[in-house]
């Protein structure tokens, strides 16, 4: 079934691109005037003609989006005009950054996922059960940029404690070597706003494994509690976790719009919503496909590593 799921993958890239482009031609931004700014007025509409013929904004939607793929498909990504360089190099540029913060922000999130539903669900109902839903009740119904707004003000106005801007020094190219000290407060802003379904999942998950047949016998096999919660309770309740991982990729994406964003991190996020608000379609064209395409595959990737804990479940 993998085969069927990529064709359908690839058959929904097609559809979001075309109704994409088609969304855009009834938008009311016109990217001949955002191209020449302030200097709109000074040129001929034969020099506007010329000038959006070289652009390729002169023919119908349709026949953008067909010498798009064409494109796509030859390598060529176009050019971006807020970065004045190939949307490639941009990609490449910024890929990196936004997979550092994503993978970090995901870990930790697992991380405390994972301890705090386990804790809580040693003694369901108790006070550590109620806190933790509390917890993730109150997390799902803070926007995250609450959270972003919050850590700039406690860690750069209160605290001096770490920097809460850019991947680098003022002055200085953002490099992988040097990004820890700014890799914090993103990151954790990144892990708390997506972590509501997460830790819930994880909470409910463990109580049921904890009252499985498969852990009530391991327990009257007289197998310690730390083996059966390892080796028993565990497994079982990463299913549950790692299906709604996949299904909520998305909210994660959004999560990164809104973090990099607040945070000036050098990452393909924030170069969507500086597309976004230039009308840079070469490159807010690009970035939606992939950002479909990697939220589809997540999906995917979910249902494989469920199949990979249960091999019982082979239908993907």
């Amino acid at each position: 079934m993998v085969g069927w799921r990529m064709f359908t993958i690839a058959v929904t890239t097609v559809v979001v691109t075309f109704i994409m482009f088609g969304l855009a031609a009834l938008s009311p931004f016109d990217p001949l005037a955002h191209y020449l700014g302030s200097s709109y007025g000074d040129y001929t509409e034969a020099e506007r003609e010329k000038i959006a013929a070289a652009l390729g904004v002169d023919v119908p939607w349709y026949h953008q989006w067909l010498r798009w793929w064409t494109d796509v498909l030859t390598g060529d990504l176009g050019w971006s005009r807020v970065y004045n360089k190939p949307v490639s190099a941009v990609i490449v540029e910024r890929l990196p950054w936004t997979i550092l913060l994503s993978a970090t922000g995901l870990l930790l999130m697992l991380v405390i996922a994972t301890i705090l539903g386990v804790w809580s669900a040693r003694r369901p109902g108790g006070v550590v059960d109620k806190a933790v839903n509390a917890l993730g009740v109150f997390i799902a119904a803070t926007p995250s940029y609450v959270y972003a707004l919050g850590t700039v003000l406690l860690f750069a106005i209160f605290l001096h404690a770490i920097p809460v801007g850019g991947a680098s020094p003022v002055g200085y190219a953002p490099r992988l070597g040097t990004v820890g000290p700014y890799l914090i407060a993103p990151a954790i802003v990144l892990a708390i706003s997506q972590l509501s379904w997460p830790l819930l999942t994880m909470q409910q998950a463990t109580v049921e494994a904890t009252r499985s047949p498969a852990v009530a016998n391991a327990r009257l096999r007289g197998i310690k509690e730390r083996t059966v919660l390892i080796k028993h309770v565990l497994p079982m309740s990463m299913m549950p976790l790692v299906t709604l991982l996949g299904a909520r990729l998305g909210e994660l994406v959004v999560g990164a719009v809104i973090v990099e964003t607040v945070f000036s991190w050098p990452g393909l996020a924030q170069a969507t919503v500086e597309s976004a608000i230039a009308v840079d379609f070469p490159l807010l064209a690009f970035i939606t496909v992939a950002t479909t395409v990697v939220v589809m595959l997540g999906s995917l990737a979910s249902d494989l590593s469920y199949m990979l804990i249960d091999p019982r479940v082979s239908d993907v």
